[in-house]
């Protein structure tokens, strides 16, 4: 007998009746190939024309044939030798005979900061890797731009520091050999150690990330001309590509795996910061944070600098795990202007078009367009927070720290925007068009200013299905042509402080025929989920279904637990805060045997609760919810919480 799912039934429905007029799809890698399909050329824009015009021109970064081997300067591909000295002596002879390209034999060479010159292409070919050493004497600081603030900072694996005409190339990988940086950060299992754990006892948590400094896989600085292409990069200590003040860099066809080995804590895809002319596309990002990003400048420091990020195109590609397919910030001062992005698919990504800002941090973002892109199982699709992570953005210095021993770089990050007004960021002139979200949580959260709304945002056949509609805060001048939002229920985006904000056109979900049939079917999904786990007195499951083992760090909106009440048990994991750099515990405590369960963590979700039990109990307390199913002998309770207990008396 063939059995369809509501669900299954939902996503046919939805398919006929809401086509997504969009090609993205076909624009997508499958597995890690690149992507050429573009638009016909009169269907691009004019930013997309002449950045092609500029990175598709055979003349575009000019390199002299001339090759040189590091194994002809005493390198060794043994993952044993450390190479950094050799490397570096064939790049300097390749730049004094007026460029060349830089080979490696294969093999695993280990390394410390290396800075590729002027008219050189370092080329990473399959087979060869190159991998960080954990030794931060082999990284020596040198003056950068970090999350916004001007500073000294470790040099990155892989440095193309105010130089010109580089390319970085090949089929290998570069490895960023994370997990001693993210342990030095906040020990192992997360937040268990480290100078996190210390500078949160001292009240300086927005300090921490500043001070430690952790290396960075590949970064371009002040540079012109750079050509970084289909390598790999795996496990890097902090951002894993950055281009900070340059102009004219080409990303094409770059993979990034950060989750190998551990959680690494802001370890970014491909950052864009203050930049001019740059296209990035046909990537592959899996990472913990924002998986690709434009930032330009952070609060004081940012506007000091003020300098844009603008001209750029981000196109055809894929994101997996993460905090953002594409996201805007939060270092906003400088603006961000002329922005086109599109042909991006992500997958499972916690948030879709993400902008992040404070009140402190200015700037002026502008004349953007998202369009042709697919997300599926995104959290939220659409996350507008402009008052990003308070006890992050807004820091002060406690007075107990004597002022003899304040770093310039605490100065920077502490000191007052003035005028004050000066410091609201403003989004303006965003159009999003052809895009398609399924299996969402919200559709839309938007949360800006009154003094600087939203303004003129555009909307244009997007289809979105969601769990729930969202909300709107702060926003003027939105239309909305054939956008359709599908959702459960009757419920509406909630609008505060939005003039002339049109709505989609909405199609509400019918529910299943029972309550009790929709609760068993989920319970059978459940049930299968943890199969073979007949032993374990408390299973946890994420929204998506997937079995949560102790000790795992992730975050779900919604935590469903079977419970086997015969003895006392606990049960524990971590969640991801802001960017993933704070991770706090949440604990699932069971009493007495049976009668009492104790939940604390720190965010809010939803819980629902399988307690399999042989009769009705007499009383429930601490439940938004609960029933009982005598025939299949399960409790079942819902809350809304982070913070809880469940008292639940004559269960035998």
């Amino acid at each position: 007998m063939l059995v369809i799912s509501l669900r299954t039934i939902f996503i046919l429905v939805f398919t006929v009746i809401c086509p997504v007029q969009m090609s993205a799809e076909s624009l997508i890698p499958t597995k890690y190939a690149n992507t050429k399909k573009m638009y016909a050329t009169s269907e691009k824009s004019e930013l997309v024309k002449r950045l092609e015009s500029i990175f598709y021109n055979p003349a575009f970064i000019s390199i002299p044939d001339a090759v040189f081997n590091v194994g002809d300067y005493g390198a060794i591909g043994d993952g044993k030798t450390l190479n950094t000295k050799a490397i570096q002596e064939t790049i300097n002879a390749a730049a004094e005979a007026g460029g060349g390209v830089v080979k490696f034999p294969k093999g695993i060479y280990l390394s410390g900061a290396i800075f590729v010159k002027s008219n050189i292409e370092l080329r990473i070919d399959e087979g060869v890797t190159i991998k960080a050493i954990q030794d931060e004497n082999q990284y020596p600081e040198v003056w950068s731009r970090i999350a916004g603030v001007e500073m000294a900072w470790p040099a990155a694996l892989i440095n193309v520091y105010k130089q010109k005409n580089v390319r970085i190339t090949g089929k290998g990988v570069i490895d960023g050999n994370g997990k001693y940086w993210w342990d030095k950060f906040w020990g192992d299992p997360p937040r268990s150690g480290g100078m996190y754990v210390d500078y949160v006892k001292r009240d300086l948590r927005w300090a921490v990330d500043y001070d430690c400094k952790r290396v960075r896989a590949v970064v371009a600085y002040g540079s012109e001309n750079v050509l970084l292409k289909d390598f790999t990069v795996e496990r890097s200590g902090f951002w894993t590509v950055t281009m900070t003040y340059c102009n004219r860099v080409h990303v094409d066809g770059v993979v990034i795996r950060n989750n190998i080995g551990g959680f690494g804590p802001s370890s970014d895809g491909v950052n864009t910061d203050s930049s001019s002319d740059i296209l990035v596309e046909n990537c592959d990002i899996d990472c913990n944070d924002d998986n690709l990003c434009i930032k330009a400048g952070k609060d004081w420091d940012g506007l000091r600098v003020n300098r844009p990020a603008e001209n750029i195109v981000y196109r055809n590609s894929i994101t997996r795990s993460g905090h953002g397919l594409i996201t805007l910030g939060s270092e906003t001062s400088g603006g961000i202007r002329n922005l086109e992005v599109y042909g991006l698919k992500a997958i499972g990504t916690t948030m879709g078009i993400r902008f992040k800002s404070a009140k402190v941090r200015g700037g002026l973002m502008e004349n953007i367009r998202f369009h042709d892109i697919v997300m599926e199982n995104v959290t939220y699709p659409f996350h507008f927070e402009l008052n990003w992570y308070p006890s992050y953005s807004y820091p002060t210095i406690p007075q107990e720290i004597p002022k003899d021993s304040i770093p310039d770089r605490w100065i920077s990050l502490t000191n007052p925007v003035e005028p004050p007004e000066k410091g609201i960021p403003e989004f303006r002139n965003l159009t999003f068009e052809d895009i398609s979200v399924r299996f969402a949580r919200q559709a839309f959260y938007v949360n800006a200013y009154s003094e600087k709304p939203m303004n003129h945002i555009f909307w244009k056949n997007v289809n979105i299905e969601a769990d729930e509609p969202g909300e709107i805060k702060h926003a003027t001048k939105w239309t909305m042509e054939n956008v359709h939002l599908t959702v459960p229920g009757d419920e509406k985006i909630s609008m505060t402080d939005a003039k002339n904000v049109a709505q989609p056109q909405y199609i509400f979900r019918k529910p299943a025929k029972t309550e009790e049939r929709k609760v068993f079917v989920e319970l059978k999904k459940l049930l299968d989920t943890a199969k073979n786990s007949t032993e374990e007195n408390i299973i946890a499951i994420d929204e998506k279904n997937r079995k949560i083992t102790p000790g795992d760090t992730l975050f779900s909106e919604e935590i469903t637990l079977l419970i086997y009440p015969d003895k006392e048990n606990n049960f524990q994991f971590f969640e991801p805060w802001g960017d993933g750099v704070v991770v706090s515990p949440v604990d699932v405590n069971l009493f007495a045997p049976g009668n009492q369960l104790i939940v604390k963590g720190e965010r809010i979700h939803k819980w629902t609760l399988y307690i399999r039990v042989s009769e009705k109990p007499e009383v429930v307390n601490g439940a938004d919810t609960w029933n009982y199913y005598p025939d299949k002998q399960w409790l079942v309770l819902e809350k809304q919480g982070s913070k809880f207990t469940i008292q639940v008396r004559s269960i035998k």
